[in-house]
């Protein structure tokens, strides 16, 4: 099972998915014409606030965002699943299409927040974090790793006709 190069491939989507869990991906900066001047933090946990007075105010829990938090588990896990099918290749070339859409659907489920975001407060600015690239690397990642399991299939095939 760990001998196979697909393996590290799954492993490193899910040591990255977990870490992906517990970051902030995008922030929001409200206009600076505005007297209350706000830093919102967008993370799979939810959209925290950090007001421009930091030394008075706490930092507010706004809303959950269930619909990122949902993708962002769902990529691990998947991930993890995903390993201990090593026996059922075709099966397991199958979820990784799967997770392959989950890691591109993370990002329209993020590019929904944005917009909704933008909707709730005129003139809002956002940039994204340096942790909002790690769905694109589980995307090369799944990739990679689906090509060298049908790699796997085919050898097997081939080695079955032979006999």
């Amino acid at each position: 099972m760990i001998q196979r190069i697909q393996t590290i491939y799954l492993l490193a989507i899910v040591a990255l998915g977990i870490t992906l869990c517990f970051q902030s991906v995008l922030l929001f900066e409200s206009p600076e014409s505005t007297e209350t001047a706000c830093i919102w933090e967008l993370s799979p946990m939810g959209l925290t606030e950090f007001p421009a007075d930091t030394a008075n105010a706490p930092m507010l829990q706004l809303q959950g965002v269930w619909g990122l938090m949902l993708a962002t588990v769902l990529i691990p896990l998947l991930a993890l699943i995903d390993i201990f099918l090593y026996n059922k290749r075709i099966l397991q070339a199958r979820l990784n299409i799967f997770l392959a859409f989950l890691c591109v659907g993370w990002y329209g489920v993020a590019a929904i927040y944005v917009w909704l975001m933008k909707v709730s407060v005129p003139g809002v600015t956002w940039s994204p974090d340096f942790w909002s690239a790690i769905p694109l690397v589980c995307l090369i990642l799944t990739i990679m790793a689906t090509r060298r399991i049908l790699k796997d299939e085919a050898l097997v095939r081939a080695a079955d006709r032979i006999r």
